[in-house]
């Protein structure tokens, strides 16, 4: 398989690490948003990102030069229509997502491949409105924050879906230094569906906001369970809002099993906008 030139949907903080990380192998990135403001923004953020790896020394000026040349900004009805993959990395909204492959499904040939990143939301239903064919060449292509960072991606095959296709991208991942992992179309696939818990057991242990509670909470886990952070430094990593949304999404989706429900604090912290660093205050604060 090759991907010379793909189109991300959506320039929020993944978005931005997705488009980040294929420009870095040589892959022509379209990063597309709503509006113009956005993408510029992002842009901004991921030339600010290869700033710091170019005085860390992780590349060279020439690499970093090269890396600016192969993003472009684009609004959905300009995506080149031969391209060879679409990335839709927007809100957690099943309806949302499925206006924007409709959009895309107009635009782009049949050969393009169609996939999300959801983290919780199953591929068969985001895709069933589209053409058979079309539903054939979609799959979820989940990355997980930071995007250039992190190494495990879970390729997820829907009920429709090529598998051949699957393993021809999760072969491609692996070639890039990346870590494919195959999913099973169910809600939450593997990292989000086992993370509930890793988010859901610490909520009830602090069970309000106390900041003492969490940072020991934290700590514990961080120094006798090795997690690198600990599940309130990573929800805010996150940002609560998408981790209340992702732990909504699964609860409802296992028809409100109680071990997936989410925590009250979790809906607390997104009512009173303490969303995590990208806020300024989350669990902790930034500011």
């Amino acid at each position: 398989m090759k991907l010379s030139k793909i189109a991300i949907i959506g320039s929020g903080t993944m978005g931005q690490g997705i488009a980040q990380w294929f420009a870095q192998q040589d892959v022509i990135v379209e990063l597309v948003d709503v509006k113009k403001e956005f993408v510029e923004k992002a842009l901004i953020n991921i030339f600010s990102s290869w700033e710091r790896l170019l005085k860390k020394g992780k590349f060279s000026q020439s690499q970093i030069d090269q890396f600016k040349e192969n993003i472009t900004l684009k609004n959905i009805n300009e995506i080149d229509p031969q391209i060879d993959l679409v990335i839709e990395a927007i809100i957690e909204d099943i309806n949302v997502k499925k206006q924007v492959f409709k959009e895309l499904d107009s635009i782009c040939n049949e050969s393009t491949i169609f996939a999300s990143n959801t983290s919780s939301i199953p591929i068969t239903e985001i895709s069933n409105e589209l053409p058979i064919t079309r539903q054939e060449n979609f799959i979820g292509i989940h990355f997980f924050n930071p995007a250039p960072i992190m190494k495990l991606v879970e390729i997820i095959i829907g009920a429709n879906s090529s598998s051949e296709l699957g393993k021809e991208v999760a072969k491609w991942f692996d070639q890039h230094n990346k870590v494919s992992a195959i999913c099973k179309d169910r809600p939450g696939f593997i990292v989000n569906r086992v993370a509930r818990n890793f988010y859901g057991e610490p909520l009830r242990i602090v069970g309000d906001y106390d900041q003492a509670k969490i940072q020991n909470v934290d700590q514990v886990l961080k120094l006798v369970g090795g997690f690198k952070m600990g599940p309130f430094e990573l929800m805010d990593l996150i940002g609560i809002d998408v981790n209340y949304m992702v732990t909504e999404s699964v609860y409802k989706a296992f028809d409100k099993n109680p071990r997936f429900e989410p925590h009250p604090l979790q809906k607390e912290m997104v009512d009173k906008k303490r969303l995590g660093k990208k806020s300024g205050k989350g669990f902790y604060d930034y500011e």
